[in-house]
């Protein structure tokens, strides 16, 4: 698999165009990226991001949902969508000669969505049933605790899906709202990659959303890391903890020492935590950290799962590995974690939907492509000096604890 070098374009409207062919490949994938998500709801709305990604497939354009399922599913084709925090995708993959109808699908989706009353209804039966499935999963839900710590009585705290009371507060008059203010060519990203003709791409594009009108300036809450303690308490055999502290923002360069020290502490089997609390002591089958960036701040994370007996002992010796890492990080472990995440970057982007996923991401938050090798070089930048500044500068700001179960007592 090659590819050309992408390339970004803007339409009169101000729509950014990413385009990236690649040869060896006979599918393609077609995103519309929003920048806004769960964080910009107004707190009486929560879930309302997420209830608008369900509420446009039961119908856009001139088809019902049963129509734009059957659009895609009857020539292979795959249609699917995220809310996130802080922003919202919908995506289409697809055999290369059929790129212009998952185009179309696309732009209904985003800009001609039906936004049924009497649909809303029915989805909201659909979404509550997904939020009791996620209460019901405590490796799932204990994310959403551990945010909500983190970023206690914040915007960026609150759950993507939002909870039985906002979600009933949902009307289509918000539904409506929340379309035309934030999703508008100023605020959005279209993406492309794979077997695909640039200029014919490029022609249909301008075709779908030339004439998109401009929208509402996007309301984001500014959020700082707070910390503290919840515990979800349940009569369980497991208990699942998470740690969190807090991170840097994506324009910090101190992300990406944060994101290679979250590597050695749980990024994999040879990882301190992975070594010493499951190999050496077998407190734990799953365990590991990662890191989280938004516009103005950022979370480092821990989770494990462990017997009620053990969740002390594991959650001690949790604490004792971190703090013992502040001063002992190695060279040898530094170059396995820049191994490690350039691999990691690599392998991430061996499918076109992928490519299309980092194409657009790139553009929302730099504003510009940022090229694989160019992620890699901030990778390769970050020294011994910088993991142990960034790695105390994280702990410096206190702790946020979330838990499932009855087994700690600390």
């Amino acid at each position: 698999m090659q590819t050309l070098s992408p390339r970004l374009h803007r339409l009169g409207n101000g729509l950014a165009v990413a385009v990236e062919p690649m040869s060896g490949v006979e599918t393609m994938a077609v995103g519309l990226y929003a920048d806004v998500g769960a964080r910009s709801e107004p707190a009486p709305y929560s879930g309302l991001a997420h209830m608008v990604e369900h509420m446009v497939f039961k119908g856009a354009g001139h088809r019902d949902a049963r129509m734009i399922a059957e659009a895609a599913e009857n020539c292979g084709g795959q249609l699917n969508a995220w809310t996130a925090r802080d922003h919202t995708v919908y995506q289409a993959r697809m055999l290369a000669e059929d790129w212009a109808l998952g185009l179309e699908l696309v732009s209904d989706l985003v800009r001609a969505p039906i936004l049924d009353a009497e649909e809303l209804v029915r989805e909201k039966g659909v979404v509550l049933s997904e939020l009791g499935e996620s209460h019901d999963t405590p490796d799932d839900i204990i994310h959403d605790h551990l945010q909500s710590v983190a970023f206690k009585n914040q915007a960026l705290g609150r759950p993507v899906l939002g909870d039985e009371k906002s979600i009933a507060a949902i009307d289509r008059a918000a539904l409506c709202h929340w379309v035309e203010d934030y999703y508008h060519p100023e605020g959005c990203v279209l993406a492309a990659a794979g077997k695909i003709d640039e200029d014919a791409f490029l022609k249909m594009a301008e075709s779908r959303f030339g004439d998109w009108n401009k929208g509402h300036p996007l309301k984001i809450e500014k959020a700082h890391f707070i910390g503290g303690r919840y515990n979800d308490q349940r009569d369980s055999e497991q208990t699942h903890i998470a740690l969190g502290f807090g991170g840097f923002a994506y324009h910090d360069p101190r992300s990406h020492a944060l994101a290679l020290y979250a590597s050695i502490l749980g990024g994999g089997m040879s990882s301190r935590l992975f070594q010493r609390v499951r190999e050496e002591q077998g407190l734990v089958y799953s365990i590991y950290s990662w890191t989280q960036a938004w516009v103005e701040t950022g979370l480092l994370g821990i989770y494990c799962a462990t017997d009620k007996e053990d969740a002390d002992k594991a959650l001690t010796l949790i604490r004792e590995i971190i703090n013992h890492s502040l001063k002992t990080v190695t060279e040898e472990e530094l170059q396995r974690a820049k191994a490690q995440a350039r691999a990691g970057l690599l392998m991430g982007l061996e499918g076109v939907g992928p490519r299309c996923d980092h194409l657009a991401r790139q553009i929302q938050i730099h504003d510009r492509i940022v090229e694989p090798i160019e992620v890699a070089s901030w990778i390769n930048s970050v020294s011994l000096e910088d993991i142990l500044k960034v790695s105390q500068q994280a702990l410096a700001g206190g702790e946020a604890l979330a838990s499932v179960g009855d087994g700690l007592t600390l």
